[in-house]
């Protein structure tokens, strides 16, 4: 039997952590990275380097491969067209993968399909954006240009007409959407196979600071049972709506008057997922593989009752692996993941995950061992 070689775009950690739940399976990846340095080109086999953005280099690399995924959501949308009619599978497809692309064409499908989402509109300039405050009474509203943004990049809040300006320097369409009064960020994470199947993973609770993503616990706190799998429904619905294969990551606001609205979406493995490697039965990893290779999806079930991912940020303290003496002795359950990154103030170079019965000691475990390892606590 021949096993299948999975061609991931994108070389961050997301591809690292990807190729590593196919391991197991005998499975085959090729990467396409932009340097030989960036995460995943460190630990696959067959990495070609290259520009995603150039048609011929993604068909060059495609040979050889059953299926083409990614790490990210930024090749063009009429290269994946082009792949397609030469004949190659790729999942998400560039008729879904455009939902998480452009946010423009993402609010006006989820309107069409009744999903409840901030007030919003594409704007042309500063007045205009004026005008779209004026309508919902007054500023702050939140800017998004509709391409190329993540962490918070692309995303600004603005409290003027003066201070709108900024967003349209890009030259590219800009969203403007309500500023959301939140009790906090919720995210809804299931897998979709090509036939159909479909799986769906606890609501999360995702704390977010300076626009990226620090904690996450799971399930989220507090949330109802029927909350909870209205959340998970509505993720399934726009996965088989938008016809997306592999993994969707909903982020959601919950509302102070009891709504929720979906923020983004994302189709690939997300921050907000990262618990299930050590804290679910099949990791968001190991289904999006067996998603986007037509397998029977695994069991999303959570292994304890809660499980919190704090991501690992640098800071002024390069030397994260004398850290681990005294984490692992600490807490000999803590599970590490680093991404081979180099450590710059800011950046996510690894997250870590703890688990068990007690909410409170599990949260504290997770955020000490992330403190530590970033130099923030000596003890």
């Amino acid at each position: 039997m021949t096993f299948p070689v999975v061609g991931m775009v994108g070389g961050g950690q997301l591809a690292r952590m990807t190729h590593e739940a196919g391991i197991p399976l005998g499975l085959k990846f090729k990467l396409l990275s932009d340097t030989p340095q960036d995460s995943a080109a460190q630990v696959v086999g067959d990495v070609v380097i290259g520009d995603y953005r150039d048609l011929e280099t993604l068909r060059a690399f495609a040979q050889g491969c059953d299926v083409i995924t990614f790490d990210h959501e930024h090749v063009p949308t009429e290269h994946l067209r082009a792949l397609e009619a030469d004949g190659i599978p790729v999942r998400p497809g560039p008729d879904a993968l455009v939902h998480a692309q452009d946010k423009g064409v993402m609010r006006a499908r989820l309107d069409a399909i009744g999903v409840p989402c901030p007030r919003h509109r594409i704007v042309r300039d500063p007045a205009d954006v004026a005008a779209f405050a004026a309508e919902g009474g007054g500023f702050p509203v939140v800017l998004k240009t509709v391409r190329g943004g993540y962490d918070g990049k692309g995303v600004w809040v603005v409290h003027d007409t003066e201070g709108a300006a900024e967003p349209f320097r890009a030259g590219v369409p800009v969203l403007a959407e309500e500023k959301v009064d939140f009790v906090r960020e919720l995210a809804a994470n299931v897998v979709r196979s090509p036939h159909g199947q479909a799986v769906a993973y606890p609501v999360v609770e995702s704390v977010q600071v300076d626009g990226v993503c620090d904690t996450v616990i799971a399930p989220a706190p507090g949330l109802s049972p029927q909350r909870s799998a209205d959340a998970q429904q509505l993720a399934l619905r726009i996965a088989d709506e938008l016809g997306v294969v592999g993994h969707l990551a909903v982020e959601l606001f919950e509302t102070r008057d009891g709504r929720t609205l979906v923020n983004e979406l994302a189709m690939r493995p997300h921050n907000s997922g990262h618990w299930t490697q050590d804290g679910a039965v099949t990791s968001q990893f190991a289904n999006h593989v067996r998603a986007v290779l037509d397998l029977p999806l695994g069991d999303p079930r959570p292994r304890a009752p809660w499980t919190v991912m704090a991501n690992v940020l640098g800071g002024d303290y390069p030397d994260m692996y004398a850290a681990y003496l005294h984490c692992m002795a600490r807490d000999p359950q803590l599970k590490i993941h680093m991404y081979g990154k180099d450590v710059k103030p800011g950046r996510k170079v690894g997250h870590v995950n703890t688990f068990g019965d007690d909410l409170d000691e599990v949260r504290a475990r997770a955020r000490h061992a992330a403190d530590y390892l970033r130099g923030t606590i000596t003890e």
